[in-house]
């Protein structure tokens, strides 16, 4: 089985976090640094981790994160929310939750703006001395909106009683350099976790299929980032479509060296 990955690019900063599935019951943390460019593996956690209810942020240093994690031994439980340090999953402050139906944290620029409650576990001053946070709302596509894609003229209203986006096929789109236009579309979009999406997003560069591939955006140089559904992460022309770089992820297995002293640190 070919993995799944799916990226978070920071806003201001060259680097996307990359969630890695597979084996089906593990996942694992990636930083793609993009000045380079090069990948830097991270941790892996035997459980689930929900892509789109992570992020990352805007300076590429922190990571957060929901997942569920059925052996988990702290009194938070086997669901929570955390923070760690890209590209590792220890984490710095965690929240515990009442199961996997709940909404996600995300990072913003105003340190004043601060949503969650005082964490479970861990303290939060260093991030909120640089970052604020907020509750991520079940939209399709949440990590995408954050990052300059809009839902197309074409895609359909969302049902005002649709609680959790779940309803409707959207569709995504995202202007890149010289005119180009990166496409996504998908069912129940909004909380994909690589388990429970009806359908796998499909994407499209100026009207034309991105065939193999299962997550896309724009760098910040211009070039097109791709993951494939082999398990690559390709930085492409966006003119010719040529493959530039590629690092191959495909044959990764679950590595449980402890991560390193900095991960526990803010």
């Amino acid at each position: 089985m070919e993995p799944r990955l799916f990226g978070i690019a920071a806003l201001r900063a060259p680097v996307v976090a990359v969630l890695r599935r597979g084996p089906s019951d593990r996942f694992q943390l990636g930083a793609w640094e993009l000045e380079g460019p090069s990948y830097r593996s991270g941790s892996w956690l035997h459980g689930t981790v929900y892509p789109q209810r992570c992020d990352l942020s805007p300076d590429g240093r922190w990571f957060c994160y929901f997942a569920l994690k059925a052996s988990a031994e702290w009194e938070l439980g086997s669901t929570y929310v955390a923070i760690s340090r890209l590209p590792w999953l220890s984490a710095l402050a965690a929240w515990g939750t009442d199961g996997t139906w709940t909404r996600g944290l995300h990072f913003v620029e105003d340190p004043s703006v601060w949503r969650p409650a005082v964490p479970d576990e861990g303290a939060v001053a260093p991030l909120r001395q640089r970052f604020g946070m907020e509750i991520t709302r079940a939209d399709s596509f949440a990590v995408e909106r954050r990052r300059g894609w809009s839902e197309t003229q074409d895609t359909p209203p969302r049902d005002p009683n649709d609680l959790w986006d779940e309803r409707r096929d959207v569709a995504m789109e995202k202007a890149g350099p010289a005119a180009h236009v990166l496409r996504a579309g998908g069912s129940f979009a909004a909380f994909r976790s690589s388990r429970n999406h009806r359908s796998d997003p499909v994407y499209e560069l100026d009207g034309a299929e991105l065939v193999g591939v299962q997550w896309a955006d724009w760098a910040p140089s211009g070039h097109l980032l791709v993951a494939t559904v082999e398990g690559r992460l390709q930085v492409r022309d966006p003119e010719t479509r040529a493959v530039e770089w590629e690092h191959d992820l495909s044959a990764m297995e679950p590595d449980p060296t402890p991560p390193p002293a900095e991960a526990s640190t803010w």
